[in-house]
């Protein structure tokens, strides 16, 4: 497998910024679809795939999210073409027939809702950083955050499953005249071991 350029890094990477205030701009339906059809190819344990998505995109569905949403994070959160809410399912083990047929890997994920969550969790937060990358790479900008009530959103848009949030990522396009300065990051030296 060949690198990237340097450019493609910048825009995922080096160059790519938490977005905090956004331009008044559609992100069409079509561009959301393939976002998920490239961050669907995320690795996961077994190929369990636990991520599930709601987008709040219309006017009426951010009014709906707004109320589970921290002080802080409500206007951005109003302003923002699109606001994912990533979350798990804690029932991912039933998909494995379909996601994982060569074997019966359900009893590899049996155990107490603690032990189920954990692999939810893990793998949906893996499966969200390729949405994020992913997103990067169609020229969204995104806001990932958590700061919202969690039992409430939950109770809101999953009642009655087993899902459960994760974080929320809005997307859109950044007004960047409001992007702050890069906050510092740890060099290799400082949290990197090689053994």
């Amino acid at each position: 497998m060949n690198s990237i350029s340097q450019e493609t890094l910048a825009q995922l990477f080096t160059h790519a910024r938490t977005a905090n205030a956004w331009l008044d701009k559609d992100v069409p339906e079509e561009i959301l679809h393939r976002l998920y059809d490239l961050a669907k190819f995320a690795p996961t344990s077994a190929n369990c795939s636990p991520l599930r998505v709601v987008f709040v995109k219309s006017a009426a569905a951010k009014q709906r999210l707004k109320p589970f949403m921290s002080a802080g994070n409500q206007d951005k959160t109003m302003h923002a073409p699109v606001t994912a809410i990533l979350a798990f399912d804690m029932d991912f083990a039933s998909h494995l027939p379909k996601l994982f047929p060569h074997v019966d890997a359900r009893p590899w994920f049996a155990g107490t809702d603690t032990a189920v969550r954990t692999v939810a969790l893990r793998n949906s937060t893996l499966q969200a950083g390729f949405f994020i990358a992913a997103a990067r790479a169609l020229g969204l900008d995104t806001g990932p955050m958590s700061g919202f009530d969690e039992p409430g959103l939950n109770a809101e848009y999953f009642a009655g499953t087993r899902y459960e949030a994760n974080f929320l990522v809005s997307l859109g396009y950044a007004d960047t005249a409001a992007t702050k300065e890069r906050l510092p990051r740890f060099g290799f030296d400082e949290v990197c071991k090689v053994l």
